[in-house]
């Protein structure tokens, strides 16, 4: 889950039209003013959700702020493995990107993390081009919107949304998905060839894993290409390599944190692509629900007894 900030509002820029299918922009994140000088500390305490013993719910404490370092300072949106929950937080100044002016804080509070894995795997990882049919599992997740999204509405592709419920599977259609499959009545292959025929799907993103990620295997086309983003589902699939020769498919993972430590300019540009395409109105990021930080414990039952739609966030105010 994202933090929301409140950050300084960039300069007025005119409305760009979307950018041509496939290709991304970079953008040079503007300016901001520091909220403290380094080594300065502020005086009072914040509230952050703590881990005091492992196993128990989380506490809600009051956190005395440390110091900031020299390569630390601005307040953004970015990307942190831990202390986020909380109304402070501080990280490396390489991992924080400048809200755009007319992007909302629930818009970019969902961006980092599921556009970011988004963007990466369709983008970087299967490569799709305009007019490709694209399979995704989990399609009523943060990151299964988001790819729905990041695929119709940026890179031009057709989607066929596959979730676990007729409710996500609606939700999927609502958010730009062209089919939906319900996964738990039935082979999700023979339905997915029911809609596509012998043309079958050019690239599939999975997030379930098990049989969900066999039978998406099995749905791809000639020289086709599945991404491996998680294992929802609990169950890790075993890979039959034949599958791979018979028709040239190609199946590959994408791990976002690992672009921090290996690729930052890669993930870099990525994600102000991302910033620039909700700017620009190309994406529309969805919030399924927003709990209070006295709430934390509630969100992480809400998300694992699979409730959950879209991204999940925690307020502050």
């Amino acid at each position: 889950m994202a933090k929301q900030v409140q950050l300084p509002l960039c300069p007025e820029r005119p409305k760009a039209a979307c950018p041509a299918p496939g290709r991304t922009t970079r953008v040079t994140p503007a300016p901001v003013s520091r909220c403290r000088t380094a080594g300065q500390a502020v005086g009072r305490h914040y509230r952050a959700a703590v881990c005091a013993e492992l196993n128990q719910p989380l506490a809600i404490k009051e956190v005395a702020p440390r110091p900031v370092r020299p390569h630390e300072g601005d307040r953004v949106i970015g990307m942190i493995n831990f202390n986020a929950m909380a109304e402070e937080c501080i990280t490396d100044q390489k991992t924080v990107w400048k809200i755009p002016e007319k992007v909302s804080l629930q818009e970019a509070a969902v961006l980092p993390v599921s556009y970011g894995t988004a963007i990466m795997a369709l983008e970087h990882r299967a490569r799709i081009q305009p007019g490709e049919t694209v399979l995704v599992t989990a399609a009523a997740g943060a990151t299964g919107l988001a790819v729905i999204d990041v695929a119709t509405n940026v890179l031009q592709a057709k989607v066929i949304a596959a979730a676990g419920s007729d409710e996500k599977c609606k939700l999927a259609m609502q958010r730009g998905a062209q089919f939906s499959v319900n996964y738990t009545e039935g082979s999700l292959r023979e339905a997915v060839k029911k809609l596509v025929g012998d043309r079958r799907v050019h690239a599939a993103i999975d997030m379930v894993g098990g049989e969900v990620f066999l039978q998406a295997l099995r749905s791809l086309a000639w020289e086709g290409r599945i991404v491996v983003l998680g294992f929802a589902g609990g169950n890790i699939a075993s890979l039959p390599t034949n599958l791979l020769l018979l028709k040239n498919v190609s199946a590959m993972g994408m791990t976002l944190d690992l672009y921090r430590d290996r690729n930052i300019p890669l993930l870099y540009e990525r994600l102000s692509s991302a910033l620039q395409y909700c700017q620009q109105g190309c994406l529309h990021p969805h919030v399924g629900r927003v709990f209070k930080l006295e709430e934390v414990n509630d969100a992480f039952v809400h998300v694992l007894q699979r409730k959950s739609t879209g991204k999940v966030l925690l307020s502050l105010k």
